[in-house]
């Protein structure tokens, strides 16, 4: 959405567990932190996220749920929500990407759309 009431700005940072991953029987865990950064006008709430998981293997996975870790923030204009997740993959590599539906205070329900983002082991990747 274009509409500069309603701009929400994603960025993730990850990172690879190795004591909560066992190679060997082929599970790599992975944390995440998103920064969900309000630039639009109006105070917006998260309402649900959808996530797209994907491993090295081309395997999906989708997950759908109401807000985050138990959460449904409401973001003023100019602030932030930051918060800690993780997921385990049965590869070496893999991505996210997704969206979270948020609520305006407005009544206006938009979507704002997470990039894709890589998960990787270090030196998986050249």
């Amino acid at each position: 959405m274009s509409d500069s009431r309603y701009q929400i700005d994603v960025s993730v940072v990850t990172r690879y567990l190795p004591e909560q991953s066992l190679p060997e029987e082929n599970r790599f865990a992975f944390a995440y932190t998103v920064t969900i950064h309000n630039q639009g006008q109006l105070p917006a709430k998260l309402l649900a996220r959808h996530w797209i998981i994907t491993d090295g293997d081309g395997r999906v996975q989708e997950v759908r749920g109401a807000g985050v870790i138990g959460q449904q923030p409401l973001i003023d204009p100019g602030a932030s929500h930051t918060y800690s997740s993780g997921t385990v993959l049965a590869t070496r590599v893999g991505s996210m990407q997704g969206s979270y539906q948020m609520l305006a205070e407005d009544g206006q329900q938009f979507d704002a759309p997470i990039a894709p983002f890589r998960l990787f082991v270090p030196g998986a990747l050249h």
